[in-house]
């Protein structure tokens, strides 16, 4: 039996279904990005491999390139303003909000060079996904175990004030206009980003730093809803990320 046409005649259901239904488009979308960050993984694992030979925060360059060319096949821009506060030659602390899957992408749009990302545990065991982080110097804390959660911050809490690293928040506009989970939105869009000035913790003790991480989470929410053009009673900033650049 030749199955033949009853592939092709699948597959012309199937974008014909891309193109008239919303919900499919979105899955669609979906469904090609997972694929890409495995496939993109497996390829940029074996580079990582070849060329560094084995696990490095210097691998994050090579990743760094293969995501950012996601954009462009999503039709995604990135308007990034004061990127040159994250070119100063000395360790700070990077946070960050999240709000999606598509964060990576805004991520490796301002990361600087040497940066050691913390991560949740779990990512680690995603087949290629959790190898090429790995490679790239990802540091993975077990966030069902809050002891070592929260041993991990309070170590970056105290480099902070130990050292004088300063923390420079950075701040992704809303994506909300381009894509929605719960209304299946998925098109092309721009994505602000904001870099904000750096802020000192010269002086500060580690109990100053709960004060110092709600200055913070207050400075990023109220730039949050100015670049995203949103009244700041409706929405959310969506969590932090803390990412300690070397």
């Amino acid at each position: 039996m030749d199955l033949w046409p009853w592939l092709s005649a699948a597959l012309l259901l199937l974008l014909l279904l891309v193109q008239l239904s919303r919900s499919a488009k979105f899955y669609a979308k979906i469904s090609l990005y997972c694929a890409l960050c495995l496939g993109v993984s497996t390829v940029a694992s074996v580079i990582c491999l070849l060329r560094h030979g084995g696990r490095t925060v210097e691998n994050m360059r090579i990743i760094s390139w293969f995501v950012r060319s996601f954009k462009y096949l999503y039709g995604l821009r990135f308007e990034v303003h004061g990127l040159e506060k994250l070119e100063a030659d000395q360790p700070c602390v990077i946070i960050s909000n999240h709000q999606s899957i598509l964060d990576m992408m805004g991520l490796m749009e301002t990361l600087p060079k040497r940066c050691v990302q913390i991560a949740k545990r779990e990512l680690l065991f995603l087949g290629p996904v959790g190898l090429i982080m790995y490679l790239g110097g990802v540091f993975f804390i077990n966030r069902q175990h809050s002891s070592t959660a929260v041993t991990v911050m309070a170590e970056v809490g105290d480099r902070m004030v130990r050292e004088n690293v300063p923390i420079i928040p950075v701040v992704y506009s809303s994506f909300s206009s381009f894509y929605n989970p719960e209304t299946k939105l998925f098109t092309s869009g721009t994505i602000k980003v904001e870099v904000l000035d750096a802020i000192p913790t010269s002086g500060l003790t580690v109990a100053d730093v709960p004060r110092l991480m709600d200055t913070c989470h207050r400075d990023m929410r109220s730039t949050f809803f100015r670049v995203s053009k949103m009244p700041q009673e409706n929405g959310a900033s969506g969590g932090l990320q803390a990412l300690p650049a070397q």
